[in-house]
C-alpha cells in the first residue's frame, strides 16, 4: 500500500510539474533580439534593446511570425525619408507620363493629326520671324538715313549736330535688338523642330505599343 501511495504521489507530482511547463509554453517567448555582440535574446515583453537592435516576433512553435528591423539613427532616418520622397516623386513623375501618354492618344487619332498640329506651330513661327524681319529692314532703312545725313554734314565740313549723333546710336541699339530678336526665334524654331521629331517618334512608339496591347 505505501508503494502504490508513493507511485501515486509521484504521477500527480508529474502531472503538477506537465501542466506547469505546458501553462509556460503557453504563454511562449514572444520576442527574440541579438545584440551588437552577436549574442541572441528572448523575452515574452519587449525591451529598449530588442527595439534598439530589431527583433523577431515568435509563435509558441518558435516559428517567426513577423521581423522589425533595427531602430534607425536620426542620420539614417534622414536618409530612408529622402529615399522615400525621392520614390513618391518619381512614381509620380511615372504617373503623370501615362496621364500624358494617354493624352497624347486621345488628342491625336493618327499620325497625320499630330503632324498638321506641329506644322500650324512651326507656321505660326514662321510668321513672327517674317515680322521681325520686315521691323529690321525698316529699322536698318531708318539707320541708314541717319548715317547719310551725317555723311552729308561731314562732306560739307559741317559737325554733325548731336541730336543726329544720338539719334544715330539709338537707332543702332533699335537695329541691334530687332536682330537679336530675329536669332531668338530662328534658334526657338530650330529647338521646336528637334521638339516635334521626339514627339513624333514617341507618339509612334505609342501607336505601336497600343497595337502590340491589342494585337491587332
Amino acid at each position: 500500500m505505501l508503494r502504490r501511495a508513493i507511485i501515486v504521489s509521484i504521477a500527480l507530482s508529474l502531472g503538477v510539474v506537465a501542466v506547469a511547463a505546458q501553462a509556460q509554453s503557453s504563454n511562449g517567448i514572444r520576442y527574440r533580439w541579438v545584440d551588437g555582440s552577436g549574442l541572441p535574446h528572448y523575452s515574452d515583453s519587449l525591451t529598449n534593446d530588442a527595439v534598439k537592435f530589431g527583433y523577431d516576433v515568435i509563435n509558441n512553435n518558435g516559428s517567426v511570425m513577423q521581423h522589425v528591423g533595427r531602430q534607425l539613427t536620426p542620420d539614417e532616418r534622414a536618409a530612408a525619408d529622402k529615399q522615400a520622397a525621392e520614390q513618391a516623386a518619381q512614381h509620380e513623375a511615372a504617373e503623370a507620363q501615362k496621364r500624358n501618354d494617354l493624352q497624347i492618344l486621345n488628342t491625336y487619332p493618327n499620325e497625320d493629326a499630330l503632324k498638321s498640329e506641329q506644322q500650324a506651330v512651326l507656321e505660326s513661327l514662321d510668321g513672327q520671324m517674317s515680322t521681325t524681319r520686315a521691323n529690321l529692314h525698316s529699322q536698318d532703312a531708318a539707320l541708314t538715313d541717319l548715317l547719310n545725313r551725317a555723311a552729308d554734314n561731314e562732306r560739307a565740313k559741317q559737325p554733325v549736330p548731336k541730336a543726329l549723333t544720338d539719334q544715330i546710336a539709338a537707332q543702332r541699339n533699335v537695329v541691334a535688338g530687332e536682330r537679336t530678336l530675329l536669332q531668338h526665334q530662328q534658334a526657338n524654331r530650330v529647338a521646336m523642330e528637334q521638339q516635334q521629331a521626339l514627339e513624333l517618334q514617341h507618339y509612334r512608339d505609342l501607336k505601336a505599343a497600343q497595337k502590340a496591347d491589342r494585337g491587332y
